[in-house]
């Protein structure tokens, strides 16, 4: 077998075989292992992870029994009707509804049969509090802190990690800034193998996957699906077969680190991500083979990033996500004309879609370039990603003494610039935002510091040289449309009948939300729901009906 076994007994057949080893793909090895299925996890990378290894590791999940144990009401049918508001009516109610009505049955059987452990964020927003449906918190929670070192020993440096010191993000929020965080403390925890965020997340559940017995290959990328008698049976990886008993799971990522399917599929072009760049559609061709259908394949988890030279993930170079950077009191971004054009503080899939408008008059991005712009005091106050105040100015941030210097050096209005940075001044220091009404929301708020002097956390003025700017472009963390399915992850061809033996989840399907982004956690709140519902069906634990075509 052309592939490298770290954990598990390698045979010519297993009842289910997973591609993928994101936390959906092994959501739904655990949950089939678990009802004694023999299972094998194939896994592209040398590492294991994929995307959620990377990713803040929190689940958006309605509804949910912590937040029914601290007293705060919710229901499925209110998540439901959030969700459909958010997603615009775009997403299909077979796939929203088994994600909203199932993500707490998923979250206790992950709890209680698999040992996972999560942090009860209380006040942390939705996303879109205007919206119906939407709750000032309850809905995301986080991965406890784990011992990697301790549950997964040599396992351990086959986690993919993100660079980031493990801390939790209630931890952030009693800290507020990262300047202020206790950095010999954290490095401590490093250093002793605790992990944090979507590394806790993935090596939990790889540790669930090893006391369960399955089988686990990196360095394994499925070539082929093999049919037989018209269902799916199997794999190729290079030229060894590989049977499926019961049926084959995609969990394979989605599809953008390929530049040409991005651009032929994708709304917008994305300039850059931070995903591993084993993300390049390798699912959506398998299921294509076969003939499975196809959805939401224009969306993407849109992002606000930089790109900082020398910040690589597998030797390529990757966006960084911009976050307090842009949320926190005293910075702003302005446009190709020097002007603020959005709030700055609202989530980063919303903003996003602010830099993608186009300019149909002069045949032009809108907003394009982009630039967050901040001044001294920030930079004391906070930091900018790994610059600190004090320390030589990095080649990929841009410094001038004043407004005016900084906007030639921008190459946007001067004249412009000043009186935009005037206007949201006046207005700063009264804690107000009449342009785009950043700072009014709960969601922009909890970004914002409250240490901050001036009556709302989310702003400050930027009046204190010299000036700085850095540069913003359109980025993703990866696709969210791919392969259809119907509510128990069963792929649907062209007909729209499900394709027996075959099964996918995570990136390299069709979102269950459509095109909206509910809140924190809502890629992987519904992604490991759908892996949980994966793994019970190949399992033979649900019922089977014949899928209804895809509307």
């Amino acid at each position: 077998m052309p592939v490298e076994i770290i954990t598990g007994t390698e045979k010519d057949a297993y009842d289910v075989i997973v591609l993928g080893s994101g936390a959906g793909g092994l959501t739904a090895a655990a949950t089939a292992a678990h009802a004694g299925r023999s299972v094998l996890v194939l896994e592209k990378a040398s590492l294991i992870g994929g995307t959620s290894a990377v990713s803040g590791g929190m689940l958006w999940i309605g509804a949910n029994h912590l937040a029914r144990a601290a007293g705060l009401e919710d229901s499925v049918e209110d998540a439901a009707v959030y969700v459909r508001e958010v997603g615009r009516g775009r997403g299909r109610d077979e796939l929203l509804d088994a994600a909203v009505t199932r993500g707490d049955e998923m979250l206790r059987f992950v709890e209680d049969e698999l040992g996972l452990r999560f942090i009860f964020l209380e006040d942390f927003p939705d996303y879109c509090l205007h919206l119906a449906g939407s709750r000032p918190g309850g809905r995301t929670i986080e991965p406890a802190l784990f011992d990697a070192e301790s549950a997964l020993g040599s396992l351990r440096p086959l986690v993919r990690v993100d660079g980031r010191l493990p801390f939790t993000m209630q931890e952030y929020e009693r800290w507020g800034a990262f300047t202020r965080f206790p950095i010999d403390e954290l490095t401590q925890r490093q250093t002793d193998g605790k992990v944090a965020k979507g590394q806790a997340l993935v090596a939990s559940l790889l540790a669930a996957n090893v006391s369960l017995g399955v089988t686990i290959a990196v360095d394994a990328r499925a070539d082929r699906l093999v049919t037989d008698g018209g269902r799916i049976a199997g794999v190729t990886v290079g030229d060894r077969t590989i049977s499926a008993r019961d049926g084959v799971v995609i969990a394979a990522g989605g599809f953008e680190w390929d530049d040409k399917l991005a651009d032929s599929m994708l709304a917008a072009r994305i300039f850059t991500k931070c995903s591993p760049p084993t993300n390049e559609g390798d699912g959506y061709r398998l299921a294509q083979r076969v003939g499975a259908s196809f959805g939401g394949l224009r969306n993407a988890w849109w992002a606000p990033m930089s790109i900082i030279p020398g910040d690589l993930r597998d030797g390529r170079q990757i966006g960084t996500l911009l976050r307090f950077e842009r949320q926190g009191p005293g910075s702003i971004m302005v446009n190709r004309d020097g002007k603020r054009f959005a709030n700055e503080s609202q989530n980063y899939n919303d903003l996003a879609r602010s830099l993608q408008s186009w300019d149909s008059a002069n045949y032009r991005p809108l907003n394009s370039p982009v630039h967050i712009v901040f001044d001294q005091r920030y930079l004391e106050n906070y930091g900018l990603l790994t610059h600190r105040a004090g320390q030589p100015t990095p080649e990929w941030l841009v410094e001038a003494a004043t407004l005016e210097e900084l906007a030639a050096k921008i190459d946007v209005p001067a004249d412009t610039l000043t009186a935009t940075v005037e206007r949201f001044n006046e207005h700063a220091v009264k804690g107000e935002d009449p342009d785009f009404g950043r700072g009014v929301s709960a969601y922009d708020r909890y970004w914002g510091d409250d240490e901050n002097p001036y009556p709302n956390p989310s702003l400050a003025p930027l009046d204190t040289g010299p000036f700085y700017a850095l540069a913003v472009v359109n980025g993703c963390f990866g696709t969210s449309g791919g392969i259809a399915t119907d509510g128990l992850a069963r792929v649907i061809d062209t007909d729209g009948v499900a394709i027996q033996g075959l099964y996918a989840v995570g990136n390299s399907t069709e979102n269950a939300y459509g095109a909206g982004y509910p809140g924190a956690g809502a890629t992987l709140g519904p992604i490991m729901t759908m892996g949980y519902l994966a793994g019970r069906t190949v399992a033979g634990l649900e019922r089977s009906e014949p899928a209804a075509a895809p509307r």
